[in-house]
Parts: structure tokens; sequence; C-alpha cells
């Protein structure tokens, strides 16, 4: 069996760096005004936080049926597989997921629909190993199977700078963001499970940082007790504008787990629509394979 691995820009690998390990990457759309933008082609994080700052209508979108199937089509056709793993952003997250595995009924098992519950870091974690498992000869049933047994082995943990995006996306009221902004309160978020729920608030970024700091330890004291430490993949996110600040925070949460080699990856524009600039996180997941050769 030949099986290819699909993903889309969420799993924070881009179009390109997918070409590099053999992954076939859909951009993710985003919606400026009336126009429709597609990550890594024409849509970069300068132009959307231009579309920030003029407070332009921004949101987002599933990817489109037609842009899938085109996709799909091409990897099992034109590029020869005999079957493909689509691995989307957890189905709590978004419709794309269902709509993936409705879609995949029409390709009679070539098309294995992947809900792990992942996104972003930890979603790229599961990428990587489902490469692995590819070229190890695993078909797509098998690697969609692994994965999803192994769903509940990660934990992010996010803050943001502004409470304004929460309220578009429907998980703040505008209330309760005006009161948060007063008193400098930020939320710490978490996705441990297919949704995104509250995990604590803290006056100022640098207590919500270490809060976060301590859920990640406390993860790895406790879910992840007697994991081996080659099975334990850290890392960090943001929507940070320069690479002196994305390498900061990298090396503060490096600084905190030492042993453990810290990767940062960029939130996607379709994520950072939801969260805004400036704001960070930071993920913990158990690997089932060495990922040093993807380390991007």
């Amino acid at each position: 069996m030949k099986t290819a691995v699909v993903t889309d820009t969420n799993s924070a690998i881009s179009v390109d760096e997918g070409k590099r390990f053999g992954i076939y990457v859909l951009p993710m759309p985003v919606i400026i005004g009336e126009e429709t933008f597609f990550e890594g082609q024409d849509l970069d994080y300068e132009k959307l936080w231009s579309a920030f700052e003029e407070k332009r209508e921004i949101s987002t979108s599933m990817p489109s049926v037609g842009d899938l199937m085109e996709l799909w089509n091409r990897v099992l056709e034109e590029d020869g597989y005999d079957d493909l793993v689509y691995m989307p952003m957890s189905s709590g997250l978004s419709g794309s997921c269902q709509a993936a595995q409705a879609l995949a009924a029409e390709y009679d098992g070539r098309v294995q629909v992947v809900d792990n519950h992942r996104i972003s870091y930890t979603l790229m974690n599961s990428v990587f190993d489902a490469l692995t498992m590819a070229k190890q000869g695993m078909d797509a049933a098998a690697i969609r199977a692994q994965l999803e047994r192994d769903a509940a082995r990660s934990s992010i943990y996010i803050t943001v700078n502004s409470l304004r995006y929460l309220v578009k996306s429907g998980r703040v009221t505008e209330g309760a963001a005006r009161i948060g902004d007063i008193l400098h309160l930020k939320p710490v978020l978490q996705i441990q499970g297919d949704k995104l729920d509250a995990y604590a608030k803290a006056r100022g970024m640098n207590n919500a940082i270490e809060k976060m700091i301590t859920a990640i330890r406390s993860d790895l004291e406790n879910r992840f007790a007697g994991v081996p430490r080659e099975q334990i993949s850290i890392g960090t996110a943001g929507t940070l504008r320069t690479e002196a600040e994305r390498e900061n925070w990298r090396k503060r949460i490096e600084a905190e787990f030492p042993g453990y080699p810290v990767l940062y990856r960029p939130l996607s524009c379709s994520i950072a629509c939801h969260v805004g600039t400036d704001a960070v996180g930071t993920a913990i997941t158990q690997v089932s394979y060495d990922q040093s050769e993807y380390y991007l």
C-alpha cells in the first residue's frame, strides 16, 4: 500500500513546508471584506495584520467541497496513491471535519478522515506520526485507528492579548470583554479533548503565562508520568509579530523544561482571526515516533 498524508494549514505546517516532507497541505480560506484569500497563496500575516488595523470585517470558512475533492482526486488519481489519511482540525472546533467525513463516504474507504481532537502544534505532531506510519507501510485505515486511539494524549494552553476577537467568535460576551479589559484580565484557554474551554483567569499577561507553564508542568508530572522523554513533545505557538518575540517565547518555555527541544510554530491565519495579535500558547503531546527529522 502507498498511503498519502493530507492536512490543512491549521496543522501549523505551511504548503511549502509540507512539500519538503511529502505532506499534502490544503490552504485554509479567510474572508476579508467580501473577498476570500488562501493562506500561503495570497494571504500572510502582514496582510492579516493590516486588515486588523483597518478594522475590516474578517471571518473564516471551511475548505470548499470542490477544493477538497480536487486535492483528494489529485492524490489518488494523478499521484497514484492507494489511499490517503486526511487530518483536519478537531470536530469540536469546526464543522470541517464532519463535512470531510461525509464527503469521504464517496471514496469507498480510500479516504480516511481522522478526528483526534487536535489543532495547530498538536495536530502537527499527529501529522508527523502519520507520515512515519505511512513510510512503514501502514494503510490509511490503520493510521486513522492509531491516531484516534491516542487522541487524549495532548494539551494546549493559550492566552490572548485582547478579548475583542473572542467576542466576535461568540466565546466571550461584549460586557465581559469590557470588564476584562478594564481589569487587565487575561483568559487562559485549554484544549484537552475536542473543544476549547476556559482554564483560568489572570491579571496581566505575565500571570497568564505562569498559569500556562504550571499547567504544562502538571501535565508532565501527572497525565504523562512515566512516558519516556523521547515521546514527549513540548512546543510553543502564537501570533507574535517579530522573530525576536517568537524566539523569546520559545526560549522562555525551553528554560522551564530543560532537556526538551522546544519549537515555535505560528498559529495559522484562520486561527489568528479568532485570537488576534500577540496571543501565545504552549502545548504538550505524547508522540509515537521520533519526529526530529521533521523539525521545522
